[in-house]
């Protein structure tokens, strides 16, 4: 059986998860998870209690199913040939450029964190998740985030860390819930409830 991992998203910029380009990506941040979760495995991330935009605690900000999970030195040659749009491009005018994901150049040694929403400070945390985990079966909301049902309130975990097992026996029922909205995958239902760019 798939697991459900969830998790608070603390701060949703666009950038963990990474929605865009058709493919919805957690390569940074969330260590834990990305080692653990393997392809057909659900990540939900649920809203802060202290979001920019007010209390979104008990309502979901994204869920992908893992199709696809790779090392990060592979995500960083598959995004040069691939998805070069996943690649932080930080002067670009364009905010989703600047929100790229595949921030670690493996062509050094160690690798050279690209100019990002990331700096030296999240180098061990970011390279410790070992994987990236990439998603072409999701549904991004963001700042439209929906609220759960009293009866899938139970999976939302505040704070720190995640929960995975202790989900099992809501999985089938979050996800009756979830194709119910009866919204097309694989696209953006709101923007990011932070714009880092706007001071």
């Amino acid at each position: 059986m798939a697991t459900l991992f969830t998790y608070c998203v603390q701060h949703d910029i666009g950038a963990a998860p990474n929605p865009f380009w058709g493919v919805c990506t957690l390569v940074i941040c969330k260590p834990v998870i990305r080692r653990a979760a393997v392809v057909g495995d659900w990540i939900v991330g649920t809203g802060s209690k202290n979001s920019s935009i007010g209390d979104m605690s008990g309502k979901v900000v994204y869920a992908m199913k893992v199709t696809k999970k790779m090392e990060m030195q592979e995500y960083d040659a598959f995004t040069k040939r691939h998805l070069p749009a996943k690649i932080p491009s930080w002067y670009s005018h364009d905010v989703r450029l600047r929100l790229g994901d595949s921030v670690y150049d493996f062509s050094y040694d160690p690798p050279k964190i690209v100019r990002s929403v990331h700096n030296e400070k999240n180098r061990r945390k970011d390279l410790s998740g070992k994987y990236a985990l990439l998603s072409k079966h999701f549904w991004y909301f963001g700042d439209k985030a929906p609220l759960l049902p009293d009866d899938l309130q139970e999976i939302v975990k505040q704070g720190p860390g995640h929960r995975s097992r202790a989900n099992d026996p809501f999985i089938e029922r979050f996800l009756k819930w979830l194709y119910g909205l009866k919204l097309e995958p694989n696209g953006l239902h709101g923007k990011p409830q932070r714009n880092l760019f706007v001071r």
